[in-house]
């Protein structure tokens, strides 16, 4: 009996798994545009297109049905939703509220070794601007958030944040000078990187909000 409920739990979680990890990629599809809004989703397709059983795929499109990206209409089929304009601003001001929570969160609850990760990833952000390495310096700011988000020792607003940065990834941006654009975030973020060496909340929090205001202009 105990070896069948091992090997039950190792089915369900290997389920489990391959449903999110097929969810994050359809959902990447659809924000960037690859599936378009109002394509239809067949199930056998997307069994054919990444190789994986029906099972996982209704799950996967539940869950996103259950987030707006894709609507079911009965005897018609599942169909893209994507994300309105209107939607986006929304994502962004929702985004400032919980980023700069996190923030003061992270600032106070941050660990010795969470620090020197953020250390290191805000040294990596200063060698990418000065190299003028667009894609990296996006890879390293993504990954800046990320630690911010991890430190203030909050699994919701954890996945919560994460969700709403995936979104903003995809949405478009309006930079008409890259060096200009990478000193300028540089700045902000180094704002934000004094604040946890200085062990302010609100002076991170401040910074924040400045930085998710000057992340919406670049945005609109």
């Amino acid at each position: 009996m105990a070896v069948k409920l091992k090997s039950l739990a190792g089915v369900q979680s290997q389920t489990v798994s391959l449903t999110t990890d097929l969810k994050l990629r359809i959902e990447e599809d659809i924000l960037s545009g690859k599936l378009r809004q109002g394509e239809k989703l067949v199930e056998q397709a997307i069994c054919d297109e990444y190789e994986v059983s029906r099972t996982p795929v209704r799950e996967a499109l539940s869950q996103l049905g259950a987030e707006g990206l894709v609507e079911s209409i009965p005897n018609r089929g599942c169909f893209v939703v994507g994300i309105s304009d209107s939607e986006m601003q929304d994502i962004f001001t929702l985004r400032k509220i919980y980023e700069v929570q996190a923030t003061r969160w992270a600032i106070e609850r941050i660990t010795d070794e969470e620090m020197e990760e953020l250390e290191e990833n805000f040294e990596f952000m200063e060698f990418y601007t000065m190299k003028e390495d667009v894609d990296k310096m996006l890879n390293i700011n993504a990954s800046f958030h990320k630690m911010i988000y991890r430190a203030s020792h909050n699994r919701m607003l954890e996945q919560m944040l994460s969700s709403y940065q995936l979104y903003v990834k995809y949405a478009p941006k309006y930079i008409d000078d890259d060096s200009a654009y990478l000193d300028e975030l540089l700045k902000e973020h180094r704002a934000i990187y004094q604040a946890f060496l200085d062990k302010d909340p609100e002076a991170g929090a401040k910074a924040m909000a400045i930085h998710m205001d000057k992340s919406l202009s670049r945005h609109r």
